[in-house]
């Protein structure tokens, strides 16, 4: 067995698309891999098939791995719900929320359930490639660790750190790290990668050198600018649009404050007939085809905060002129009459009122719904598959109308009598191509293009694995994973 784990400078450097790039990597070569992240902070999130949850991140490396996403990839998930508080998910389990104080004392719980489900994955899988979170140089986070260092040391494994040039600075970022860190955990860096370099190789060599002589650590490969690659986000909001043509479909999403599982509209990002906008705090609702009230985490603040902007208004304008509006779990629940949150579960206990616009009820639960699903659309009969993770039960006359008929014999959400409105707990609706043909034929679309998402993302990685066979030290990696 051998454990490698790639950290990172900052966020967004790079760790999720390198861990996914040597999953698939080792896998051509036939070694039995599997992903690891010991603490993820994110709101979009999967289900598993041992019927928990876990980081998106950690479900594509799965597949990047073949294998099915499992809750010990990620034994522990901390899904925000304020600036101060999230809720803590342990081995794929909700078991409250916490304040960052109280998770900081919680935190030995945390290390228990991490190195446990690491020793699990340790004695099935001959290499674990793992992610770390954030940067390990957060000094003010360094005490009880269980991300970065602090997980490294406890189950002495080798570093990668990497860096990306794209955001500048990044001899700054590699040294200063590294300067950070206590001597026995410079020791375990093995090696850095630079990520998103843009020109000529040539230019960068001096750079380069002169890092390896400054801290006698290997440059262990640059990883080029991907143009036209997708890999879902971990947390933030990919708002790049490729080029596509001059006839599109319009279709907003409003930013919510605790948006969750944005993922859902990467397959209409990509999708060449549909002009995709995020519409963020301060913006206005633009004439639309249709409007998409995404997921959320907090569903009644996020509702007072979207009536807040405004955008309340401007929906029921867009419904006046004919628009479509499909709600997606928390906006699913927004569509209704009412939401209670007798528990206060996702803030304080309370209700609210709806938009009133399909007649139902909804009260969240401390048990949540965690299922990987299949079924139908209403519309066109069309197959669709998703999977479900939301505390809210839903009851009322609504339902007898459903959006989706699922293949264990329950319906799902709701749709208008005037076929305008249609609401639904099923995240990814859009990937099965099927259903999202169904779906922009519904908002507007004549003639739709078959867009496969999956194989869109199944190339991708391959292209992630490619780079590694040309970009980096290929023997120096099957060293350190020990093959």
């Amino acid at each position: 067995m051998r454990t490698l784990m790639v950290q990172g400078t900052t966020s967004d450097a790079g760790k999720s698309t390198l861990v996914t790039a040597l999953c698939r990597w080792l896998r051509r070569q036939g070694v039995a891999v599997v992903p690891f992240k010991p603490q993820n902070m994110a709101l979009n999130s999967a289900v598993t098939a041992d019927g928990g949850e876990i980081g998106r991140a950690q479900a594509v490396q799965a597949q990047a791995c073949g294998l099915a996403p499992h809750t010990d990839m990620n034994p522990v998930l901390l899904k925000p719900n304020s600036d101060t508080g999230a809720q803590v998910i342990i081995q794929g389990r909700a078991i409250g929320n916490m304040n960052a104080v109280s998770y900081h004392a919680y935190k030995q719980v945390a290390r228990d359930a991490v190195l446990a489900s690491h020793a699990r994955l340790a004695a099935a899988y001959p290499v674990v490639m793992v992610e770390g979170a954030g940067s390990p140089a957060e000094i003010n986070l360094r005490a009880n660790d269980i991300a970065n260092m602090g997980f490294a040391e406890a189950v002495d494994c080798p570093v990668i750190l990497i860096a990306d040039i794209d955001k500048g600075g990044v001899f700054a970022h590699l040294v200063g790290t590294l300067e950070l860190l206590s001597p026995s955990e410079q020791a375990r860096v093995q090696g850095f990668v630079i990520n998103r370099f843009r020109g000529d190789i040539a230019l960068l060599q001096p750079g380069l050198d002169w890092l390896e002589q400054r801290t006698g650590k290997p440059v262990l490969g640059v990883l080029p600018y991907l143009r036209d690659f997708h890999l879902e986000a971990e947390d933030a909001i990919d708002v790049r649009q490729a080029h596509k043509r001059d006839e599109l479909l319009r279709v907003v999403v409003p930013v919510l404050p605790r948006i969750s599982n944005h993922t859902d509209f990467d397959p209409l990002r990509l999708h060449p007939q549909v002009d995709l906008q995020f519409i963020g705090p301060g913006q206005t609702i633009p004439p639309a085809d249709l409007i998409i009230l995404p997921g959320s985490k907090s569903v009644r603040a996020d509702l007072a905060f979207l009536r807040e902007q405004g955008w309340a208004s401007a929906i029921e304008r867009h419904l006046r002129y004919g628009g479509k509006l499909l709600g997606i779990c928390g906006g699913l629940q927004m569509l209704g009459t009412r939401i209670d949150d007798p528990l206060g579960l996702e803030g304080p206990a309370g209700d609210c009122q709806g938009f009133g616009l399909l007649a139902f009820v909804t009260v969240l639960e401390a048990e949540k719904q965690l299922r990987n699903v299949r079924g139908r659309l209403d519309l066109e009969g069309a197959t669709v598959s998703g999977y479900e993770i939301h505390a809210g039960v839903s009851q009322g006359p609504a339902l007898s109308r459903p959006a989706v008929r699922l293949d264990d014999g329950r319906s799902d959400g709701a749709s208008s009598a005037d076929g305008q409105i249609i609401g639904t707990y099923l995240h990814g609706l859009f990937e099965a191509p099927e259903a999202c043909a169904a779906l922009l034929r519904w908002a507007g679309v004549a003639e739709v293009e078959s867009v496969d998402y999956h194989a869109l993302r199944e190339r991708d990685i391959e292209r992630l694995a490619d780079l590694v066979e040309g970009h980096l030290d290929t023997r120096r990696l099957r060293e350190l994973c020990g093959i």
